[in-house]
C-alpha cells in the first residue's frame, strides 16, 4: 500500500469518505462531521500508519485533508 493510500484510508475509516471524495477543500469547514473527536482520531491514525509523534502545534493545526498532507511532509513522509 502506498502512503497516499494509507492516508486515504485513515479518512475512510474516520469519516466513511472514498478517494474520490478527498481533496484540498475538505475539512472542519466543510464536514460537518468534522469535531475535536474526529480530529485526534486522525492524528492517532497517522501517529500509527506513520510512525510518528506528532508536535501539539501539528495536532492543532491538523483540520483538513490538505493539512494533514502538509504536516506529513514536515515529517519527511512522501505521499
Amino acid at each position: 500500500m502506498t502512503n497516499i493510500e494509507k492516508y486515504n484510508e485513515i479518512f475512510a475509516e474516520v469519516f466513511g469518505a472514498d478517494a474520490s471524495q478527498l481533496g484540498d477543500s475538505y475539512g472542519k469547514e466543510t464536514v460537518a462531521e468534522w469535531d475535536s473527536v474526529h480530529q485526534l482520531n486522525i492524528i492517532t491514525l497517522m501517529e500509527d500508519a506513520f510512525d510518528l509523534m506528532l508536535d501539539p502545534e501539528d495536532i492543532m493545526a491538523c483540520t483538513s485533508y490538505k493539512a494533514g498532507k502538509d504536516i506529513l511532509a514536515k515529517n519527511g513522509i512522501e505521499l
